[in-house]
């Protein structure tokens, strides 16, 4: 959509006649340009597709593939429904013809990163300004019991009070992640833009962290299915409305039990390349059970043990004028 406008007219007029929740609105698309309007193009998703496998990529640079990434990571929603440019690009004539784009992309020095294992240096982001310092949290293993605690609690509460009808409006717990603990990214300033869900930040402080032992890495969805079959922890009940909408699955959740999984590695760390390839599926562990990859982002390592350290590189102040901006900039120390 970036590189054509003819697609991203055509993406947009196509993605709303299949978005659920479009109705029978009209779409309306202004240009205040003083020039005759274009000719409203009407394509099949086979011409849509036609049209994306003949885009020329000589010259596709990282700061469109950034943005891309940054706009498919803030688009990631686990509790509703697929939008009409999700069922669009899940097509099987469109996803044929992302194919050599993807092939393409991943054969860039620029993008590497995306295969990537955890890098020795990695950044915690703290969301607050760095007038109003903070300690980095320690004591993992108290964190990941008392998460284990709230999360079979709320489990037990769930299958008491909620509906089993997947298609019930209730919305509860939804990510996957441990909770608690340090988390850290590999790269800045992409960090700071590569963040499910959002809150909208216009600041933060960036710290330099080192940590040493032994890191579980999810570079595919077996891998994360692996620690699921390993250490598994019953979320159906508390999970089951929101996971049915983002998969349309319905049946037993499990995602893992990130107590017991620290009690055999200290950090869990998800390539780009695993972030893209597997989270916001459902996967599966055995035949009547999956899992989602749910609130992480690109490039994130979780600490599960207490071995990360902040590292004597000075903290750094980065600032964006508004949550419309995709650009960070460092401020001076």
């Amino acid at each position: 959509m970036e590189l054509d406008p003819d697609i991203r007219q055509s993406a947009f007029r196509l993605a709303h006649s299949l978005d659920p929740a479009s109705g029978t609105s009209r779409v309306l698309i202004a240009a205040d340009t003083g020039q005759p309007a274009a000719p409203f193009l009407n394509w099949s998703p086979a011409e849509l597709a036609a049209a994306i496998v003949s885009l020329d990529l000589a010259h596709i640079g990282a700061g469109a593939l950034n943005a891309a990434l940054q706009r498919s990571v803030e688009a990631a929603r686990y509790w509703q429904e697929p939008d009409g440019e999700d069922i669009l690009a899940g097509l099987p004539e469109v996803r044929e013809a992302f194919a050599p784009i993807a092939d393409k992309i991943l054969a860039l020095p620029s993008m590497q990163w995306l295969r990537e294992p955890r890098h020795i240096e990695q950044w915690a982001i703290d969301w607050r300004s760095a007038d109003d310092p903070a300690p980095l949290p320690r004591a993992p293993r108290q964190a990941l019991s008392k998460w284990a605690q709230d999360e079979r609690a709320e489990e037990l509460r769930a299958s008491r009070d909620r509906p089993q009808d997947p298609h019930a409006n209730w919305s509860g717990t939804w990510w996957s992640v441990p909770r608690g603990t340090i988390s850290t990214v590999g790269q800045i300033p992409a960090g700071l833009s590569l963040i499910e869900d959002s809150l909208g930040w216009e600041q933060a402080t960036v710290i330099a962290v080192r940590g040493i032992g032994a890191t579980y890495e999810i570079r595919t969805a077996d891998d994360w299915v692996a620690l699921c079959r390993k250490y598994p922890l019953e979320g159906t009940a508390s999970r089951r409305h929101d996971w049915y909408r983002t998969t349309g699955r319905n049946g037993r959740w499990v995602l893992p039990d990130w107590e017991r999984v620290a009690d055999e590695w200290d950090a869990v760390h998800l390539t780009g390349l695993g972030y893209l390839s597997s989270a916001g599926r459902a996967l599966p562990v055995d035949s009547d059970t999956s899992s989602v990859i749910a609130g992480w982002d690109p490039d994130r390592t979780f600490w599960l043990t207490d071995v990360a350290r902040e590292w004597e590189t000075p903290r750094q102040a980065w600032h964006r004028p508004s949550p419309q901006e995709e650009s960070w900039t460092q401020l001076p120390t």
